[in-house]
């Protein structure tokens, strides 16, 4: 199917009714938004050197397409400034690779939310948190870029709560749920540098994530003891499956971890080895099913890493980890994935630098 053509709408020229307008359309989340006037929608492409019709991503289930001009105009109604644009269009790139399933993920029962990461210079360019209250509210950028993802997915792709969408309890982070790596003191290179970006370039990587956990541990004072903690918030009952993680750790306990010299790569191979349940146990809660798990019954199955024994993810790999936070108190957070069965496998892909006028 391809991108509608561009509508222009006769609102009325009071704010407010405009406001009152665009939820008459159906165009919201639930809260007011930017009425997208002609001339915000033009500036907003002005970030983008290409042409306004050009398709960014495509619905798999209906065949609707994302152009930039549609991108723009959910932008301007989340309250995005063109600065904030390429992250955006670099998201739907991303999610527009098959194994992320943004149909997927967002239609499910599950309730997850795309959680968008932002690495490198351009989260400070563009002046977004990766400090104090991280995921909390009162920072534009990280606000308004996950909010358009939220608006892009209802209003281009008809993802509606209670239609389209069935989720069963929702989400906080389907209003929007977009961050920044923390680059100030992270002793870990970038997550943009280790996905193979060149130097200076940003990128975004978008994961379907789960309900938020966090952890807390004021006490640890070893690498051991803090990644304990995250690991055993990974295995709870209530959400371990072979399915992907992301692992933000607070500069408190960053400070412990690297100061005992691990690297990233230690601490997924850490965690991994020890976010696990037995398959006992997890039979015990009624939550193993063998036709998942046991390779014996075909494809899609998975086969365990350790015989009697469930790990969450398949590999070390697929345990995301970097830093995030304000300087004081030990919480670090862990966001489970939506699935692994129906192929929700997080995705990257590099930011555009803003188009030069």
């Amino acid at each position: 199917m391809p991108a509608a053509s561009p509508r222009i709408h006769e609102a009325p020229d009071d704010l407010l009714a405009a406001i009152d307008y665009c939820y008459d359309q159906g165009w919201t989340d639930g809260l007011p938004v930017v009425p997208p006037q002609v001339d915000r929608v033009h500036a907003m492409l002005a970030a983008d050197h290409r042409p306004a019709d050009t398709v960014i991503a495509k619905h798999p289930a209906t065949g609707l397409e994302l152009s930039l001009h549609a991108a723009a105009v959910n932008a301007v109604m989340a309250g995005c400034l063109p600065s904030y644009f390429p992250v955006l269009v670099a998201a739907f790139e991303a999610m527009d690779r098959e194994p992320f399933n943004f149909h997927g993920s967002t239609a499910s029962t599950g309730g997850s939310a795309p959680l968008l990461i932002v690495s490198g210079p351009i989260g400070d360019e563009i002046g977004m948190n990766a400090d104090v209250n991280l995921f909390g509210p009162g920072n534009r950028p990280n606000a308004t870029i996950g909010r358009a993802t939220r608006l892009i997915l209802r209003n281009v792709f008809q993802m509606l709560p209670g239609i389209s969408d069935k989720s069963t309890q929702g989400n906080p982070g389907k209003y929007s749920l977009c961050i920044a790596e923390r680059m100030r003191g992270n002793p870990w290179p970038p997550l943009c540098q280790e996905q193979g970006y060149p130097a200076g370039a940003s990128s975004v990587t978008v994961y379907a994530a789960g309900g938020f956990c966090n952890v807390e541990n004021h006490g640890g004072n070893t690498p051991e003891q803090v990644l304990g903690s995250v690991a055993d918030a990974m295995a709870n009952y209530g959400c371990i499956t072979l399915g992907q993680s992301v692992v933000i750790l607070a500069p408190e306990h960053m400070q412990i971890v690297a100061g005992g010299g691990w690297t990233r790569q230690q601490v997924q191979a850490f965690l991994f080895r020890h976010a696990k349940r037995s398959v006992e146990g997890m039979e015990g809660v009624g939550k193993y099913r063998d036709r998942e798990y046991d390779t014996q019954h075909g494809a899609g199955a998975h086969a365990l890493a350790e015989k009697g024994f469930m790990h969450r993810g398949l590999t070390p790999d697929d345990i995301l980890v970097t830093v995030g936070g304000g300087d004081a108190g030990g919480h670090s957070c862990f966001l489970p994935s939506w699935s692994r069965g129906r192929g929700s496998i997080m995705q990257h892909a590099a930011i555009r630098p803003l188009a030069k006028k």
